[in-house]
C-alpha cells in the first residue's frame, strides 16, 4: 500500500507539474518559434542530461526519444556550467539543425557558488542564440535538494522574459525518494524516465 500511495503522489504531483508549465506557457507567454523550421531535437545540458545515474538507454534523452517516436540527440556534458555551455553551443546546437532545443542548466553553477545573475545571464545568451536560429527552446527548472529555493523564479521570468517553454522544477519529487534517485543530485533510470514524461508533456503541443 505505502508503494502505491507513493506512486499515486508522484502522478499527481506530475500532472499538476504540467498544469502549471501549460498554465504558464499558455496564459501568461507568447512562445518563440511555436512553428520551430529546424529538423532535430537536441538536449543541451550537464550531467542531467549525460544521464549520470542511469542505465544504457535510461538517460533522460534517450527516454523522451521512445514517447516522442524521433531521435532526440543528447549533447550532455557532466560537470559543465552554464559559461562552458555557452562556448560550445555553436559547435553542438546551433550547427545541428535544430527544431526544439532542450536547456536544462545551472546547478553546476549553483553548486559552485557562481553568481546568480551571471548564470542567468548565460542562460538568456543562450536561448536567445538558439531562438534567433529560428528554433523553439524549452527550459528546465531544476531545484533539488541542494539547490536554493530563490532560484526557480529566475528560470520562471527568463521563459517569460524570452518566450521560452517552461518545465518548472522537473526534479520535484525525486530527489526526496530513494527509489527515484542514483545519488543527492542525481536521479536513476526511474527518476530519469519521471523527467522524460514532464518534458514531453511540455513539448507535445509543438512536435
Amino acid at each position: 500500500m505505502a508503494i502505491t500511495r507513493r506512486s499515486k503522489t508522484l502522478l499527481i504531483l506530475a500532472v499538476l507539474t504540467v498544469a502549471l508549465g501549460a498554465w504558464w506557457n499558455g496564459s501568461r507567454v507568447e512562445i518563440v518559434n511555436a512553428h520551430p523550421s529546424g529538423a532535430n531535437v537536441i538536449a543541451f545540458g550537464d550531467s542531467l542530461t549525460k544521464g549520470v545515474g542511469a542505465g544504457p538507454g535510461e538517460d533522460y534523452p534517450a527516454q523522451l526519444s521512445q514517447l516522442i517516436g524521433i531521435p532526440v540527440l543528447n549533447r550532455g556534458v557532466s560537470g559543465e556550467t552554464t559559461a562552458q555551455a555557452l562556448k560550445r553551443l555553436e559547435r553542438d546546437v546551433l550547427s545541428q539543425n535544430p527544431r526544439i532545443v532542450i536547456v536544462c542548466l545551472g546547478g553546476n553553477d549553483l553548486l559552485q557558488h557562481q553568481p546568480v545573475s551571471q548564470t542567468f545571464a548565460n542562460l538568456e545568451e543562450i536561448v536567445n542564440q538558439i531562438q534567433g536560429k529560428g528554433a523553439l527552446v524549452v527550459l528546465v527548472g531544476i531545484k533539488g535538494l541542494m539547490f536554493a529555493d530563490n532560484h526557480g523564479p529566475e528560470y520562471k521570468k527568463l521563459a517569460v522574459r524570452r518566450g521560452a517553454v517552461f518545465v518548472p522544477d522537473v526534479l520535484s519529487g525525486i530527489l526526496s525518494d530513494p527509489k527515484l534517485k542514483f545519488d543527492q543530485i542525481h536521479p536513476n533510470g526511474q527518476g530519469y524516465k519521471i523527467v522524460a514524461q514532464r518534458i514531453y508533456e511540455a513539448i507535445r503541443p509543438y512536435l
